[in-house]
């Protein structure tokens, strides 16, 4: 009786271990295109829970179903050197894709599990996605010109933008404050070259000493802060040397529109860590070129920016890729040291972010999230909901785009790069994720893996991805899931194509095209841990070799659908080649598109709000559907080659 009764109250602790508790449901920023959602929970130890979502627009149609949300928590996300140690909280985080601007949705969520739900297993939301965020109409409009302006003038007239935005100042009174630009006014930049005379105490323009223009008002939403060109010619505002253009970690609702940046180690600083950072901050249509950064925030209190559409310049060797570290540069006679002369394009922090159509090359990498060690405990500042699409980035120092320190809702799709010296697109590390990298394309990485994972990131998909150069980062990850993607080897000697490193059991891998390497090497490596297990830190004889997929799929299970292919799936695409590092390519000469006939047509898996548009039979492999029209990468003004030879 007594041994029945104690297997009995055992059954019943396990099984209350396994039901799920649901807890704090939030709502993360909404950005232009899609939504991002964490819903804690408590229990489901065998992680068997699972929370279906279906969306509609309010009150209007059929309701269609999305990706279910990824369970995540217990994952380990360290790197011992920087005593960074963390572990990712229980619960489930996911995003509604490639939805419309300025929309209202209606969103439902379903938490089921087999052993259980204590509590209310449904949560429905309405949201809405951002609009883009434009001048106000109905505000005044202010008109600036160069100190050396001759001719006509539009009233009001200003010399100079800190005698619009703050008011007359020349000296000690440049920090007198008296006639301050208000919510919802404009200021229009006529053609000219603003470049302050800081080691002159009276200058016109306005910024003794260090040459930096200090923006700190506050726009609204519905009446932000505009400071446009005119559209008369050029608006250049040249920093002379100096550290910072702009800095306005302290401004509201600002929108920047078709100015030219230059000449500066960074043009627009927008926050600084521990301090405070811009909020709601917009640039767009603008030119950055000779600078050290573009635009920068570490700030946890920065969020909601929208950089669209920008040409970005840096000052990094334009004829040869070189790398940080200078792998092979002596011996190839290329340089004994390299200085790093410009670092970022772009680097946020902070919730809410879009990054889009920007058009980058000759930075050590172009798109980044801070590395900011252990997330902030208040969600509400979190580095969650970004977006970084439509980029195009040409030849990085280090890598394309680094999503490094994102904690959940990270979409990383549509960007092209091209030319960069160690890795594509970094994860180093995700906080539990997901991070989504859907239809990036890849090419020319020589000095290390189109994917990057570094300090156990947690909580990883990888959806249409197009990647030229072996996968052979032996870094563990976890909770990481690989669907449609094409890697691609590049027949380098001593590599594989694909090397997969599961810190954790939670993993998956199917419907990807593979094109193995021609040079004897076993082709696949494979890390896994057992049930209950971890693999962070695993022995070399952990770690299992298979020279083809099909003895792969057969031992470990992995890949039923995927498939081994070649160049020829392309209308015309040849690898880069492996023995030229230090070569220059350029996307105008690449052709990403496959063949009609090509076997990696129709081999895909439908994946809910991600290839819903597919055309055949089924999705096909890569990141450009056959028959489709390729996306548009860069700045959308642009109208001839910025970069490209």
């Amino acid at each position: 009786m007594r041994t029945a009764f104690l297997l009995l109250l055992a059954a019943c602790t396990l099984q209350a271990q396994n039901a799920t508790t649901p807890g704090g449901f939030q709502v993360e920023h909404p950005t232009l295109l899609n939504l991002g959602f964490d819903w804690r929970i408590e229990g489901d130890e065998n992680r068997n829970a699972k929370v279906t979502v279906r969306f509609r627009p309010e009150a209007a149609g059929e309701w269609r179903e999305a990706l279910p949300l990824l369970r995540i928590g217990g994952e380990k996300v360290y790197r011992d050197q920087y005593k960074l140690s963390y572990v990712v909280p229980h619960g489930f985080a996911g995003s509604i894709l490639n939805l419309q601007p300025a929309t209202r949705y209606e969103c439902e969520f379903t938490l089921s599990d087999p052993d259980g739900v204590n509590g209310d297993p449904v949560r429905r939301v309405t949201v809405a996605t951002r609009a883009e965020p434009q001048p106000y109409a109905g505000g005044r409009v202010l008109h600036v010109y160069p100190d050396d302006h001759e001719g006509p003038r539009e009233e009001p007239s200003f010399i100079g933008l800190k005698h619009a935005y703050y008011g007359p100042g020349r000296g000690d009174w440049t920090s007198v404050r008296e006639a301050r630009a208000q919510p919802g006014d404009t200021i229009l930049v006529h053609a000219g070259l603003y470049r302050p005379d800081r080691l002159n105490y009276v200058d016109p323009l306005s910024g003794p000493f260090t040459g930096t223009i200090s923006l700190a008002l506050k726009g609204t939403a519905e009446r932000p802060i505009t400071i446009k060109a005119a559209g008369d010619g050029e608006a250049i505002f040249d920093g002379g040397g100096n550290h910072r253009i702009f800095e306005v970690m302290a401004s509201a609702h600002h929108i920047f529109e078709g100015l030219t940046l230059r000449n500066s180690d960074v043009a627009l600083f927008a926050g600084e860590k521990d301090v405070m950072g811009a909020v709601a901050l917009t640039v767009r249509n603008c030119r950055f070129e000779d600078v050290g950064a573009g635009i920068w925030t570490e700030s946890a209190d920065s969020r909601d920016f929208l950089i669209s559409d920008n040409l970005f310049l840096g000052r990094e060797d334009r004829m040869r890729v070189i790398g940080w570290n200078q792998a092979g540069s002596r011996a190839a006679g290329i340089y004994p040291s390299h200085p790093l002369r410009s670092f970022f394009a772009v680097k946020v922090y902070g919730p809410g972010h879009v990054i889009a159509h920007n058009s980058i090359a000759y930075f050590h990498d172009g798109i980044c999230i801070a590395t900011y060690g252990s997330p902030e405990l208040e969600r509400e500042r979190q580095p969650s909901s970004i977006d970084i699409y439509n980029n195009d980035i040409h030849l990085s120092n280090d890598d394309f785009i680094e999503a490094d320190g994102g904690v959940h809702n990270i979409r990383v799709f549509q960007n092209r790069g091209v030319s960069a010296a160690h890795n594509g697109f970094s994860a180093q590390p995700i906080f539990g994720g997901p991070v989504y990298f859907i239809r990036n394309l890849a090419y020319h990485v020589p000095g290390g893996s189109p994917l990057k994972f570094s300090a156990v990131p947690a909580g990883l998909y990888y959806y249409h991805n197009t990647l030229v150069g072996e996968q052979t980062s032996p870094a563990p990850r976890s909770n990481a899931h690989f669907r449609n993607n094409l890697f691609l080897g590049r027949d380098t000697p001593g590599r594989g194509v694909m090397t997969w490193a599961n810190g954790t059991p939670q993993y998956s891998t199917d419907y990807n095209g593979f094109r193995p390497n021609r040079n004897g090497e076993p082709q696949y490596r494979w890390l896994a841990p057992a049930p209950g297990e971890t693999a962070y830190e695993p022995e070399r004889s952990a770690w299992k070799s298979y020279a083809t997929l099909a003895e792969f799929q057969r031992e470990t299970g992995q890949e039923p659908h995927g498939m081994e292919l070649d160049y020829d799936i392309f209308e015309n695409l040849a690898p880069s080649d492996p023995a030229r590092r230090h070569q220059v390519y350029h996307a105008m000469d690449l052709n990403f598109r496959l063949r009609p006939s090509s076997k990696a047509v129709d081999a895909g898996e439908v994946l809910p709000t991600v290839n819903d548009d597919f055309a055949g039979r089924a999705p096909d492999l890569g990141a450009i559907e056959l028959g489709q029209e390729e996306p548009h990468y860069g700045a959308r003004w642009i109208d001839w080659q910025p970069f490209y030879r």
